[in-house]
């Protein structure tokens, strides 16, 4: 457990000593900071409260806090084949399985705390322009807005967590960090496209599409998802596929000849 633990430490080194993680990150936390400023100058009506802001910075701003971390899940593989380290890892005592795992959940804590500077930034700035009212009316509803900010954090963590799923999955098959970047952006802007164009409504195998269900926030306001179904089967589909991208990233990290 304790060289694991080592090896974990060593992919955190290699991210968080780059000049370009600390530039993502402060650029992060300026953006959910300047914000709820933007927001309180067209705010005339003073409608807003603390939770409406942050839910609206939050909505902005975790498209920047996916893109970062899909950076960062593509080239936390491909990388390593760029520079040639991938021979320095091989030669010590762990396994392929551990090293890829290390890499994972390096990626996995860089998005967390990603989503941390996104809450706690947006909630520093908006407690200085709003009411810290218990309440939040977005969506046409009223309801708590410390537990309504949760959950829409939520779901936006599970689309930034899939994403990145993708791009760590096309980083480790391909080997190619820009080709992982671009085609993880692409599934994060086009999967609207494809949910219009196949419409669960339209077309009942649709229902199965990833695509589909990367985006929960519709859960918030009604029971009933795309096609029907409900929140509990578009986390089973998600799950699915969330195996069987980590299955194939395995199978091909462990079965290449990554020393080549």
């Amino acid at each position: 457990m304790g060289n694991f633990l080592h090896l974990l430490q060593n992919e955190n080194m290699k991210i968080y000593r780059r000049v370009r993680t600390w530039v993502m990150l402060g650029i992060l936390a300026a953006v959910n900071l300047l914000i709820p400023v933007l927001i309180s100058m067209v705010d005339s009506g003073g409608s807003s409260t603390i939770w409406d802001s942050v839910i609206m910075s939050a909505s902005f701003t975790f498209f920047l806090c996916t893109i970062f971390s899909v950076v960062v899940a593509a080239d936390s593989v491909a990388g390593e084949f760029s520079w040639g380290t991938i021979k320095l890892l091989l030669i010590r005592p762990w396994s392929r399985s551990k090293i890829l795992l290390s890499k994972y959940l390096s990626v996995f804590l860089f998005s967390l705390l990603g989503t941390l500077i996104v809450v706690v930034m947006s909630l520093l700035s908006s407690s200085l322009f709003f009411s810290g009212s218990t309440e939040s009316s977005l969506f046409g509803q009223s309801t708590n807005g410390f537990v309504f900010m949760l959950q829409y954090v939520l779901c936006d963590y599970v689309n930034l967590f899939i994403t990145v799923a993708i791009a760590f999955m096309l980083s480790t098959v391909f080997r190619a960090g820009g080709l992982a970047i671009g085609l993880a952006l692409f599934v994060m802007f086009a999967k609207g496209i494809f949910t219009t164009l196949f419409s669960p409504e339209r077309f009942a195998w649709a229902k199965y599409l990833i695509f589909t269900h990367m985006d929960l926030s519709g859960y918030l306001r009604t029971d009933v998802g795309p096609g029907g179904v409900s929140l509990g089967f578009a986390l089973a589909v998600l799950a699915v596929y969330y195996i069987a991208m980590m299955a194939v990233s395995w199978y091909v990290f462990n079965k290449r000849d990554v020393a080549a």
